[in-house]
């Protein structure tokens, strides 16, 4: 009312909003609190079973605790699971909506895409409370929310399609269920990064094989012998040698309740045919299935008699007939003896008739065990994905929930197990969750008193002293080992445990309670009492070895992969049921501990099956064992509420005026502006980083009520906005209609005038050749080529602009050489035109042409200063024009001598130090030769009439292009260079010769040769190596 008081100053005002919120709590209180973190009392179990009662008794069977669903049977058939239900909950927040298995499911999915990491969802609660139908509730809405297509469907299918098959060889009828699980399952659904569902996986955990040969009264075996029975076509049945008549099998009958008026086996048949259809079980394996089914029925029927020495033999053979394809006499001999290796030799010891029934029924079993494994693995098979890219997942715990029977066995020992385990790793993950999100958010965390029942799984598992390993101890011990043997051990070493008491350790009044052949452990959800009768048996499990041999023998496909002759028969004795089912647990916590979990607690109403009843003691029990309690504790921890700042805005801003209708600041500012207006107390609330958080529910049921009284207001207005809107958009929609039905045309005729291109322009084509001749010219303004070395880099042309591509080509060219030669300098132009002279000498000539392209030419390379002042002199009035040095080699001999080649103005001189050796006038010289190699050999040819003039000059100049180019241009001899291939003969004196010969090597080199030659060679340049 304070709040209310400082939004509505009016006195009438106030009194109206006062008596609809009146009415608004009666309302709540009518039908409950659909969060029970928001109960004021939530440390009274009371207050919860209340609110419970009441939601209940309004069909509103979900309710929240955070994150955590509470499921309550109805035991009738609700209209909450149709697809328009799951529409409404798709994509919606969490608490948006009132509670739902849907909510939490889409929540768990959204979470998984949005984070990109793996999830699971435990389903726990005992038997009856709802944990299948929850199951299958989560995987409809997942079949119906995923994207689809043809490859998804089909996985989808097999994903639904596993379930009834599971159901027919794992549940049964029991005392509190028609449809109980006798395993526990583990489903992964794998979905790809676009959420579709495309893979599964499935662990099974602890098959309840002894049903198979023993029912209790009001029990039934698993459902799929009863399928077959009484579904099973007239000639499968023939062929398996059934009669339609449950009562004339002796493993059907013990219950005493072969038929259920809750059970529709005939249709459950044809649902698990088209079911194995399916998932893909082709016909030789569903014949070899049921091949088994029926045999493990007619195993039951073969009954034993004592001869006349007290050994086991069978009263009938009849039954043989059918079992897998075995030889009768085989079988025979598996059922009535042992075999025993002494040594090297191997014994058949025969049995007793209650030795011929334990092997017996030790056979059905693991027939039955192995077989359903192996479905289980097939199964997984049809769901496996091929695709090796990296998948989320999220999992789908389906387990048996705590069990309290008026006897409790050997299963319930480990199924209360398998709980009290869950439990610990549900309080430490819920507890590990909170603190992180405090944390996260910078709330300082207050530690949370808990129980931890961490002492009870010790007392079960704990090495060399826990119930686990002394039960293993008495099974594997030597000597006579028995139910209650285990139990003396079990008083011996864990008799002073707090948690465990049995008939001799118990006080006066609580001995009064057991039998004596009990034990009793104080679990976390309460106490249980076990008959220790049968453990040792259930544990050891044993299959006599030659039960395995007779087993290879079959001639059924199945049963050969299940008893494979590669399995070793080790002496050793294999790991006992209890071991097994522990290391199993371990794996299962390994993989729970490695995704985010969420929690569904499934809640039985009633032990009648009866809708609109609510038992309290009943519930008040499951509400504990499920640690309901405790977990509302620990969310409770500080903070009754929390929820995200734009969301907490968004639906509470009409309550102030600075935030209504619009925000424009952060949502933590627009937050703090709200709570200020409504006058939350400091110690009411935190701002966290990312959300709100408030303390008592009461605080938050104010702001509801304040905002439920002016929700009438608000709608109007928000009405009034939406037509606006409507308005707005329709407008909006109108012109976008006018801009398509526009863009429709332009694509039209775009279309029509691609098709007509080739075509002489015309109306339908004249529009998109004006396209195409813009399109190739924008295109080639941006590829222009950047040079003239580049011009055969021009835009390919369509073929309505060959003709101006070709012109502007030639303008282009001719611009971009006009623009290059403006930019050239006079001495660049110089050394282009001895370039150009040069290419025309020797271009394609000669092999090591290429490499000097890219050398520019010089004036000279000897600097006056390096030419003997005496040379000079005698040869300055000519103007020297170049100079090089070079290597002359002898006439006579061929010796290599370093010397100067100098070109004047009329001659070229050999210059030796301060001598001039030889001087060869322009008109004189006849030519020179080079050759076609890559070696630097030039052969000065000169007239030589008087043998006193010295005759041809062989030369070697490392700059033979720029020395040849330069006597070219100085003597004006272009013509008179040539190139020359293999040998070149020059003039010693008149009338005596020598020659140069030229090759191709490995290695350069010049020598003479064994002709008297001088033999030059050059390494071979391969083409397009420079």
């Amino acid at each position: 009312s304070c709040y209310l008081a400082l939004l509505f100053p009016c006195p009438d005002r106030c009194n109206q909003i006062l008596r609809n919120m009146e009415a608004s709590l009666t309302a709540r209180d009518r039908v409950g609190i659909q969060d029970f973190v928001l109960l004021d009392a939530y440390t009274s179990e009371s207050a919860f079973l209340d609110n419970l009662r009441k939601r209940f008794h309004e069909n509103l069977i979900y309710t929240y605790i955070g994150t955590l669903l509470v499921s309550v049977n109805p035991y009738k058939e609700l209209d909450i699971y149709s697809k328009k239900q799951m529409d409404t909950y798709m994509g919606v927040n969490f608490f948006e909506l009132p509670p739902h298995i849907y909510a939490l499911a889409d929540n768990v999915f959204r979470t998984m895409q949005s984070e990109f990491n793996n999830h699971f969802i435990l389903i726990s609660g005992e038997s009856g409370a709802g944990k299948t139908e929850a199951s299958k509730k989560i995987l409809q809405f997942y079949a119906v929310s995923c994207p689809s297509t043809k490859l998804l469907n089909n996985v989808r299918d097999r994903l639904l399609l596993s379930n009834p098959v599971l159901e027919a060889f794992g549940n049964a009828k029991t005392l509190k269920n028609d449809n109980s699980s006798r395993f526990g399952k583990y489903m992964d659904i794998q979905f790809d990064h676009q959420g579709g569902a495309v893979g599964g996986h499935i662990l099974s955990y602890l098959l309840e094989k002894s049903r198979v040969v023993h029912q209790n009264h009001g029990e039934r075996n698993f459902h799929i012998f009863y399928q077959l029975v009484e579904g099973g076509e007239e000639d499968l049945l023939r062929w398996l040698g059934l009669e339609r008549n449950c009562q004339h099998y002796s493993y059907l009958v013990q219950g005493g309740c072969a038929k259920v008026s809750s059970i529709n086996d005939k249709s459950d048949w044809r649902m698990v045919q088209k079911a194995l259809s399916v998932i893909e079980f082709n016909e030789s394996d569903i014949e070899h299935l049921f091949g088994i089914i029926a045999s493990v029925l007619h195993l039951g029927n073969i009954k034993f008699v004592a001869d006349v020495r007290g050994y086991a033999s069978l009263n009938n053979n009849q039954e043989m007939h059918w079992l897998l394809g075995i030889p009768a006499q085989v079988l025979q001999q598996g059922l009535t003896h042992r075999k025993i290796e002494a040594k090297a030799e191997e014994v058949f010891s025969p049995f007793s008739v209650d030795h011929a029934v334990y092997a017996r029924d030790a056979l059905a079993k693991a027939i039955y065990g192995r077989t359903f494994n192996w479905l289980v693995n097939k199964i997984n098979e049809s769901l496996a994905n091929k695709d090796s890219s990296r998948k989320t997942v999220i999992g789908l715990l389906d387990i048996y929930g705590f069990e309290v029977f008026n006897v409790n066995s050997f299963e319930q020992f480990c199924i209360n197990y398998c709980n009290e385990k869950l439990q610990q790793l549900f309080i430490q993950l819920t507890l590990k969750s909170e603190q992180e999100e405090y944390e996260m958010e910078g709330i300082e965390w207050e530690p949370v008193p808990y129980f931890n029942n961490k002492i009870i799984c010790d007392l079960v598992e704990e090495k060399h002293r826990g119930i686990i390993s002394l039960l293993d101890e008495e099974c594997l011990r030597p000597g006579e080992a028995t139910d209650l043997t285990l139990l003396e051990k079990m008083e011996e070493t864990i008799g002073g445990h707090p948690h465990f008491v049995t008939h001799k350790l118990a006080d006066q009044k609580t001995r009064k309670t057991l039998e004596r052949g009990d034990f009793r452990l104080l679990h976390y959800a309460g106490e249980v009492t076990y008959c220790v009768v049968g453990f040792l048996d259930k544990n050891n499990d044993l299959l006599y070895r030659n039960g395995k041999e007779v087993m290879r023998q079959s001639k059924n496909a199945i049963i050969k992969h299940c008893f494979p002759s590669t399995e070793p028969d080790s002496k050793r004795r294999p790991e006992t049921v209890v071991t097994q089912f522990k290391s199993s647990l371990v794996g299962l916590t390994e993989i729970l501990m490695s995704k985010e979990p969420w929690y569904v607690r499934c809640i039985k109403p009633n032990e009648a099956k009866q809708p609109g009843r609510f038992d309290d003691v009943l519930v008040r029990h499951q509400v504990k064992y499920l640690g309901l309690m405790e977990h509302l504790r620990v969310r409770r921890a500080g903070f009754a509420y929390r929820r995200k700042y734009d969301i907490f805005l968004q639906r509470y801003k009409p309550l102030c005026p600075d935030t209504w209708p619009n925000w424009k600041g952060t949502a933590a500012e627009g937050v703090r502006c709200l709570i200020k207006h409504l006058g939350y107390k400091p110690d009411e609330y935190k701002m966290g980083r990312s959300k709100i958080f408030i303390r008592h529910p009461r605080t938050l049921f104010a702001t509801e009520d304040a905002f439920q009284v002016l929700k009438g207001d608000y709608q109007k207005q928000r009405d009034a906005a939406t037509k606006i809107e409507n308005c707005w958009r329709g407008i909006m929609a109108r012109k976008e209609r006018e801009k398509r039905a526009w863009a429709v045309k332009v694509i039209k005729k775009f279309i029509k005038g691609f098709i007509t291109r080739n075509q002489p322009a015309c109306n339908d084509n004249s529009e998109y050749l004006a396209y195409v001749r813009q399109n190739y010219l924008t295109r080639l303004r941006e590829n222009l080529p950047k040079t003239v070395l580049e011009k055969d880099s021009w835009l390919t042309p369509p073929p309505i602009m060959k003709e101006a591509s070709q012109l502007l080509k030639k303008l282009y060219i001719r611009h971009m050489v006009g623009k290059y030669v403006q930019g050239i300098t006079p001495q660049r132009k110089a050394q282009l035109v001895l370039k150009a002279q040069t290419s025309s000498m020797f271009k394609g000539k000669k092999e090591n042409y290429p490499f000097s392209v890219c050398r520019p030419f010089v004036d000279t390379r000897i600097g006056a200063e390096d030419i003997n002042i005496k040379v000079l002199q005698m040869i300055q009035h000519e103007h020297i024009k170049y100079s090089v040095p070079v290597v002359k080699y002898d006439r006579n001999g061929f010796r290599p001598r370093l010397r100067q080649l100098i070109f004047t103005q009329e001659a070229a001189y050999l210059v030796e130090e301060a001598k001039i050796k030889q001087r060869i006038d322009y008109i004189s010289l006849k030519g020179v030769s080079v050759s076609n190699l890559s070696d630097n050999f030039l052969i000065l040819h000169v007239t030589c009439d008087d043998i006193k003039q010295k005759g041809d000059l062989v030369l070697q100049c490392d700059y033979l292009f720029e020395a040849l180019t330069k006597l070219s241009v100085i003597a004006n001899k272009q013509n008179y260079i040539k190139v020359v291939q293999g040998s070149v003969r020059f003039d010693i004196q008149p009338g005596r010769e020598g020659f140069v010969d030229f090759k191709s090597g490995q290695e350069s080199m010049v020598y003479r040769a064994k002709n008297g030659h001088l033999m030059v060679v050059s390494v071979k340049i391969i083409k397009g190596s420079c």
